[in-house]
């Protein structure tokens, strides 16, 4: 049933301010809005995030959300370049010269935003050869 609407993601923020100028300045983002006490950034085919302020930001240890992108390794190297610092995780795959784990007919890599949650870029390695 639900499958037939867009999903959003919330972003947890304990300090609204780093996390905004992390997201526009590093990640490159642009807010729509500003609502709530929080901030929507905008994404492609019509899906959004909600960024808000909460003591509970950084607390979980798995992926709060994934960008679905086609070249993992060059947006690895673009976003270095605008201080964004990546996780090395010791996980089972093979790693790319730009720290990319491929494995499962995907290619991620990680990082954490500036309030400590952790966010990935997935490429779907399958969709490629179709």
């Amino acid at each position: 049933m639900l499958h037939a609407f867009p999903m959003y993601a919330y972003i947890p923020a304990k300090d609204m301010a780093r996390a905004r100028k992390f997201y526009e300045e590093k990640v490159g983002l642009t807010a729509r809005e500003e609502t709530n006490g929080g901030v929507v950034f905008e994404f492609a085919g019509g899906t959004a995030c909600f960024l808000y302020p909460t003591p509970n930001a950084g607390t979980s240890q798995a992926s709060q959300a994934f960008w679905s992108v086609q070249d993992v390794d060059g947006l690895i190297t673009k976003l270095k370049a605008r201080g964004v610092v990546f996780e090395d995780y010791d996980m089972p795959g093979e790693k790319s010269a730009a720290g990319a784990i491929t494995a499962g007919g995907a290619k991620a890599a990680w990082f954490k935003d500036s309030e400590g949650n952790i966010m990935a870029l997935i490429e779907d390695l399958s969709a490629a050869r179709r």
